[in-house]
């Protein structure tokens, strides 16, 4: 008997294979219900980051370091975002992550949740309710990656460094993630990034979040052996 059973999402390794599954991440003609399902992800995805910069309390880790890297080189922070973004992708070849339209769809699909979501979610004043919107954010953050991720049709940048890790480390989804938007934090504020208590918060809960979607998706919709 486990001491914690409650907790046994956390040695979650690896995503799971479900009714919605793609075969391959690169898939030029995945069924529909895959890329409905894909779309619902990133929707979700968009909304739980978009609750986390309403509720005001810090950006997300990579956010950091794009400003650590502005601040270092002088570019604008949209074009650190970028090359931050390129150099995660670039990390993908030696862990032998595949693209797939998901990785398009992911900047596409968050781009336009901010874009239209974003303007309409009230903002709170008082402490406690930023926190609490900044919990409940990542927390939705979580659920939508599970969902996306699969979906199999190629991870997001950030995913996919935390799945590619998990695959040749075979460490839990849980630690991977939080491990690599910890050292993201911590390189990013090095750098002169603005860390927040949001920041740290989304650092250290998003890899759990992850890791229970896929336990809880896996254990409502998964096959019994």
């Amino acid at each position: 008997m486990k001491l914690f059973p409650s907790l046994s999402f956390l040695s979650v390794k690896g995503v799971p294979s479900l009714a919605w599954s793609s075969p391959k991440p690169l898939n030029l003609r995945p069924n529909l219900i895959t890329v409905l399902f894909l779309v619902f992800g990133l929707i979700i995805f968009g909304l739980g980051e978009a609750l986390l910069i309403a509720a005001g309390t810090g950006v997300s880790p990579w956010t950091v370091l794009a400003q650590g890297v502005s601040n270092i080189a002088g570019w604008s922070i949209g074009l650190s975002t970028f090359i931050v973004s390129i150099t995660v992708l670039l990390l993908w070849w030696p862990l032998k992550q595949v693209p797939g339209i998901g990785t398009i769809l992911n900047a596409i699909i968050i781009a336009l949740v901010f874009e239209f979501v974003l303007p309409y979610i009230p903002r709170p004043d008082t402490f406690i309710f930023q926190v609490l919107l900044a919990i409940l954010g990542i927390l939705v953050t979580g659920l939508g990656g599970g969902i996306y991720l699969i979906a199999n049709l190629g991870p997001g940048p950030r995913d996919g460094l935390m799945t590619g890790i998990q695959q040749q480390t075979n460490f839990p989804i849980a630690w991977v993630r939080s491990g690599i938007e910890l050292t993201a934090v911590i390189a990013g504020w090095a750098l002169g990034g603005v860390v927040g208590l949001g920041t740290i918060l989304f650092a250290f809960l998003i890899g759990p979040s992850v890791a229970c979607s896929l336990f809880m998706l896996n254990k409502m919709f998964g096959r019994e052996k």
